[in-house]
């Protein structure tokens, strides 16, 4: 059985077409977890209204204390082998437990899954930023792709979400100063876990001002930066001090600032802006990149924002013998 987790707050005029497109599933063998994160309005009468005589449907009182805890007590009362992350505000595809349920059966790896999305609605809020990140998503097409970019943005939207649950109470949720879901992914990595997705869009993800990733400093772009120094530090820089930086724009130098908490200093910057090239930056030389030397770069961050020179960063490393994620990391 699947167990859909559903943390809710103040989800009244959503909730109802998120409950009917969970009672179109094909896979039918599934239960529905809400926790009500401490609602104003009128999110649980309308769920239960939807959800009718439907046994599969299920209400956890919650502490209101945010959706940290919410999470952490859904899963205590998921009883299904897999757990199904979604949001109150979102749609499902009528084949998304299908498809995920059959590819996380395939694995006897620690496996997280997700899967592509359609952002909606389809309007002038919807920026060029989140556009570009719906485009980039929805390229990632298998597991290699997307553990490559684990640390260009969070690569599987936590909506999409497809584990087992022995593996989600093993990693746990932790109440930390940066995005709870970019946090269990990156740990659950460091700990011998896989990462995938089904590359088809499965899941309507519903942008807007109301979401909690929208309004909370914690989903900002400081914030994401500190978790991906977090475990860098604790990871591919664990028992090295010094890094070498491709790029120093406004993500590299925001880096090298959360970096340096941790104790890492850059040791070559390489730079293709004129007026840094030949500087000295937090303790480092600037080079040209026709300056480097590739095999004189090591624990190389890939630190460039936008995905077409990022490919051609990627492509001239490995044509001089780097080996992504052994030598080298992209971020952005």
């Amino acid at each position: 059985m699947v167990s859909v987790l559903l943390p809710v707050r103040d989800a009244e005029s959503t909730i109802s077409a998120c409950v009917r497109s969970m009672q179109r599933q094909r896979l039918e063998s599934f239960e529905c977890v809400l926790v009500d994160d401490g609602s104003t309005d009128r999110s649980v009468a309308v769920y239960r209204a939807a959800a009718g005589d439907d046994p599969r449907f299920r209400i956890v009182g919650g502490t209101g204390e945010g959706i940290v805890p919410a999470l952490n007590l859904g899963l205590e009362h998921c009883r299904g082998t897999f757990v199904a992350r979604m949001d109150g505000d979102d749609v499902m595809h009528r084949d998304r437990l299908a498809a995920q349920h059959v590819a996380a059966e395939r694995s006897d790896r620690p496996l997280l899954l997700g899967c592509h999305t359609r952002l909606f609605p389809r309007d002038d809020n919807l920026g060029s930023g989140i556009r570009q990140y719906e485009k980039w998503l929805n390229s990632l097409l298998d597991g290699t792709d997307v553990q490559r970019d684990r640390f260009v943005e969070c690569p599987l939207p936590h909506p999409t979400w497809f584990v087992r649950r022995s593996r989600m109470m093993e990693i746990g949720y932790q109440d930390v100063d940066w995005p709870e879901d970019y946090d269990f992914l990156l740990r659950h990595l460091a700990a011998g876990g896989e990462i995938g997705t089904v590359p088809r869009r499965l899941l309507a993800w519903r942008h807007g001002p109301t979401r909690l990733s929208q309004r909370s400093p914690r989903y900002g772009p400081k914030a994401f930066t500190r978790c991906k120094a977090h475990h860098l530090a604790r990871g591919y820089l664990r028992d090295h001090p010094t890094f070498d930086l491709w790029g120093y724009g406004a993500t590299g130098r925001s880096l090298c600032r959360e970096l340096a908490g941790h104790g890492r200093q850059p040791r070559w910057i390489v730079e293709t802006h004129p007026g840094r090239v030949g500087q000295t930056i937090a303790g480092a030389r600037v080079v040209s990149p026709g300056e480097v030397d590739a095999t004189q770069l090591e624990r190389l961050l890939v630190s460039v924002a936008g995905a077409e020179p990022r490919e051609q960063i990627r492509r001239w490393l490995t044509d001089h013998g780097h080996v992504e994620g052994q030598t080298f990391i992209c971020l952005a």
